[in-house]
């Protein structure tokens, strides 16, 4: 009965209205006297960020914060891809046949993910991060590879939460709700950044819409409220670093493993 009551109360939470509320008041003025509360509930290194407590004039503003400079280092060993985020990582493994496998016991295909997208079959076989920010995470989304945006593709969907609940019990969440991808285009081929969005309408943003290149580490865009990542990478262009496991803390700028040309059997 508590498990069917939370499912209920998790699919109600997908509803616009909603949503539209609770992001309404995340924007205005009054909620940023929540802010020490959030702070301490979720115990936020808020020592880490740019402005002083005070100078945030949003709930939402404190929550899509930048830090300050030298807060993370970005891995800088040749053919690097580093985490575009501060997460737990919830997934990952290779791509096997377009089927990414047990996501918090769920498989997803790559079509669902990327929206059918012509450029599906390049991850067919390829690998994935599943990267999940809690509440108590920095939500800006960092470029995982130096490169060039190859594509844009924003899809408005659901707005489920994206918590161990939500994407245990509620079908193909993250192929559902909301998402901003990002095809970049790097030396050894190309990553998929698929920011999934939460709880919020338009809560994905991009730092700058007009910025069509980025150096591994720029900010790329900002959860207003949410989520996760998923990252792709083409088939057959990448080895991950040998001590990930799933379950692990992340930071952004840390190295995920190495980008190389595709190999033999791949092609």
């Amino acid at each position: 009965m508590a498990k069917q009551l939370l499912r209920l109360m998790t699919e109600l939470s997908s509803r616009k209205w909603v949503s539209r509320i609770m992001g309404s008041f995340s924007h205005s003025r009054w909620s940023r006297y929540l802010i020490p509360t959030f702070i301490r509930i979720y115990k936020i290194p808020a020592h880490e960020a740019e402005k002083e407590i005070h100078e945030y004039r949003s709930l939402n503003e404190f929550f899509s914060r930048r830090l300050k400079m030298g807060m993370r280092a970005i891995d800088e060993t040749a053919g690097a891809m580093t985490s575009p985020v501060d997460a737990l990582i919830t997934g990952m493994g290779p791509v096997k046949a377009g089927t990414i496998l047990n996501v918090k016991g769920q498989d997803y295909t790559v079509d669902e993910l990327l929206n059918h997208s012509p450029r599906m079959g390049n991850y067919l076989n390829g690998y994935v991060f599943v990267l999940y920010l809690s509440p108590t995470d920095y939500h800006r989304i960092h470029s995982p590879v130096t490169g060039k945006k190859a594509e844009s593709e924003h899809l408005r969907g659901k707005v489920y939460p994206v918590n161990d609940f939500a994407l245990t019990n509620i079908r193909n969440v993250l192929s559902r709700n909301e998402r901003l991808i990002t095809y970049i285009r790097h030396e050894h081929g190309e990553v998929a950044v698929v920011k999934v969005g939460a709880m919020n309408v338009s809560s994905i943003r991009y730092t700058d819409e007009k910025t069509n290149e980025w150096s591994n580490g720029d900010d790329l865009a900002y959860f207003e409220f949410g989520s996760t990542v998923v990252l792709l990478t083409e088939n057959g262009t990448f080895t991950p670093r040998g001590d990930l496991k799933l379950g692990d803390k992340v930071k952004m700028g840390e190295l995920l493993g190495l980008l190389h040309e595709p190999s033999a059997k791949s092609s």
